[in-house]
């Protein structure tokens, strides 16, 4: 893992290198942003969504019988904007687009497209990477906060239907309890994952050999190597933002 995680750095880096010399094709962007987060959204949004009706179903009668109920709303937002939106989204993004990248780009290595475009003269790391990476760092961000507001939503009609909670004090509690920085730090969540997500798939595919029976290994192991350098960095991000 530390060997693949340095590989990571000097693509990421020979991707920036790419970025700044203005070799971008900005239409390859765009067709990146609608493979990575358009047609991710709606299993984000299903994920984040059930997951705070959960969370609302567990907690809601619990607030109740201490005579805290108006805060289920405040409890439940600080959960999924600090966490949970975050997190699952970009779990989501992963599993759905992350792997659909590493089959992509495995499947262009063993069949000799990336000696092609060598050929051409054309950074091939740049080249695949950029786009990827680009689109993933501006547009999961917004799939983030379409979760945050999917899930608060959730939990406001779980809490209507379970306890009875009144619209109007639910979302009072949200307003009350979520400041602009826990957004501010989601959207920063969003953006690195947004980055780390296409960054870790497309090495994993572009350091595959071999032939179709590999794609699939390196297919499998993007998926869970995607997951494990997520999870460390929400771990580093929390730590850095809210015990320092």
């Amino acid at each position: 893992m530390i060997s693949f995680l340095g590989l990571c750095i000097e693509n990421f880096i020979q991707t920036l290198k790419y970025i700044f010399s203005g070799n971008v094709k900005w239409k390859s962007v765009m067709s990146q942003a609608a493979m990575i987060s358009y047609d991710s959204l709606p299993i984000a949004l299903s994920i984040v969504f059930i997951a705070a009706v959960v969370i609302a179903l567990q907690v809601s009668k619990q607030f109740l019988m201490t005579g805290a109920e108006a805060y289920v709303g405040g409890f439940l937002a600080v959960a999924l904007i600090r966490e949970l939106a975050p997190g699952f989204a970009a779990l989501a993004i992963s599993a759905r687009a992350g792997t659909a990248i590493s089959a992509e780009i495995a499947n262009m290595q063993v069949t000799s497209q990336v000696d092609a475009i060598k050929t051409l003269k054309v950074d091939p790391i740049g080249y695949y990477f950029a786009p990827r990476i680009i689109a993933g760092a501006i547009t999961v961000p917004m799939v983030v906060i379409l979760a945050e507001l999917f899930g608060v939503l959730g939990g406001m009609i779980i809490s209507y239907f379970t306890i009875g909670l009144h619209p109007n004090r639910y979302m009072a509690s949200v307003y009350d309890w979520v400041n602009t920085r826990d957004i501010y730090i989601s959207l920063l969540k969003g953006v690195i994952f947004g980055i780390i997500i296409p960054l870790i798939c497309a090495t994993q595919g572009y350091k595959t050999s071999g032939g179709a029976k590999n794609v699939g290994i390196s297919t499998t192991k993007a998926a869970i190597k995607s997951t494990v350098f997520l999870l460390m960095a929400d771990l580093l991000i929390t730590f850095l933002f809210y015990v320092v």
